[in-house]
């Protein structure tokens, strides 16, 4: 029996390309990111090519001279296909692969095309596939390929229906049950939330620009043992888990995933439940690269992306990490927009300790402590405690419930007097 040979398929080398209109980009560090975009989907960056330009060519996204250097650039390279830093309309699209006669992609079909490489929850899977989907809707006239997999056969095609109309009723109705298995996600989501308030347990979300470290720190604060390695959204799938505080206060930190620049919209819209953990949490830690040369762009970002997503007036503490690495001696750590700042290593776990005692310092901020014999006929205060402070201590003893909580003023008040035996 002779042997099997197996053919691995070679890397596929693409050109990095943008347009720099000089309106206070930095496409230099862009393309440098996108270049790492392009090897976490497996790939080779092989060049760059950079335009000035006014504008972007409407219709072309380049000048008709310089799609000629590129033409030439690819074929005399052998390059596979060319990558634009910028999300190209239908018609730049369809005009580009006309002209390069070879695969063009642009910097949201390859987010897109990570993010199906990493997915694993069944949710995950669900969201990529809807924000490709939604993608691809709104660009059936260039993609020019056939989308016919995602469902249809026999019974699927009327007389005369064109193949564009069928890909596009196909891709329809694929978005309407992605939509209703994900809204069924969401309700799921939705009382995981209710319950986790009700614990009384406060919630602290991790934030980050992709590859800040976000799942390193949450192994080191709470041993979840979550994938963490070197690579752009090396996670996608959020994970909560306990965590004690100094005080042996219970808490829970939940990860998020990576933010980066130009984000694409199917990607914000389809995460969006996953993303906005953060605009629930009590508490947001805003982990940075302090290595990263990059770091002051990379935290606008992310502020960004916050208030676009409602978390914008949440507490954060800016948890400045990888202080380990040589390059953070060169970088001046501060961020004015946030409560606290805190250098860490979460690889080595250096200034762990003074995080959490600011983590918890920040979550007391403002509550007072409250302690005694609740009367059972004020047991329906609890919910408010559970809603609006932390409850250490919930004892049915015979003559009441016996609390230790932290509290708002105005509500520590009212307890007090329950406690105290008078009308509340």
């Amino acid at each position: 029996m002779s042997n099997m040979i197996e053919l691995e398929q070679a890397p596929e080398r693409l050109l990095l390309a943008a347009v720099d209109t000089g309106r206070g980009g930095h496409v230099e560090e862009n393309l440098a990111e996108l270049g790492e975009l392009v090897r976490t989907a497996g790939g080779i960056p092989a060049g760059t090519l950079i335009q000035n330009r006014e504008a972007i060519h409407p219709g072309m996204y380049f000048g008709s001279g310089k799609l000629e250097e590129i033409r030439a650039f690819m074929d005399m390279e052998k390059l596979d296909e060319i990558v634009v830093d910028d999300e190209l309309s239908p018609a730049q699209y369809n005009n580009l692969a006309e002209a390069l006669t070879g695969k063009v992609i642009d910097r949201t079909m390859l987010i897109l095309d990570i993010f199906a490489k990493r997915a694993q929850s069944s949710e995950g899977k669900i969201q990529v596939e809807l924000a490709q989907l939604r993608y691809r809707s709104a660009r059936l006239t260039g993609l020019g390929r056939s989308l016919s997999r995602l469902g249809g056969g026999i019974g699927t095609r009327g007389p005369g229906e064109k193949k564009l109309e069928m890909d596009r009723r196909l891709i329809g109705k694929r978005i309407a049950q992605l939509k209703e298995e994900l809204a069924e996600v969401e309700r799921h989501r939705d009382l995981t939330r209710i319950h986790r308030k009700f614990s009384g347990k406060p919630v602290a979300a991790l934030v980050g620009y992709t590859n800040a470290g976000k799942s390193t720190l949450l192994n080191a604060l709470t041993e979840a043992n979550v994938l963490a390695e070197d690579a752009l959204f090396a996670t996608l799938d959020p994970t909560t888990r306990l965590f004690r505080l100094p005080s042996g206060r219970e808490a829970l930190l939940t990860d998020t995933v990576g933010f980066i620049q130009k984000l694409p919209h199917p990607l914000i819209d389809a995460f969006r439940s996953t993303l906005e953990e953060a605009a629930y949490a009590d508490l947001i830690l805003h982990v940075v690269d302090a290595s990263n040369p990059r770091m002051d762009s990379q935290m606008s970002v992310v502020y960004s992306t916050l208030s676009e997503l409602g978390a914008g007036d949440r507490p954060v503490i800016t948890v400045f990490n990888k202080i380990d690495r040589e390059e953070c001696a060169e970088n001046h750590l501060t961020d004015p927009r946030s409560k606290a700042a805190v250098r860490i290593s979460a690889k080595t776990r250096e200034g762990i300790d003074s995080l959490l005692a600011a983590i918890e310092e920040i979550l007391l901020e403002g509550q007072v402590p409250v302690e005694g014999i609740l009367p059972y006929k004020d047991a329906g205060l609890l919910s408010k405690i559970r809603e609006e402070g932390t409850l250490f201590l919930e004892d049915y003893q015979a003559e009441g419930i016996r609390i230790r909580a932290q509290l708002p003023p105005a509500l520590a008040a009212r307890i007090r007097a329950a406690l105290e035996g008078s009308s509340v």
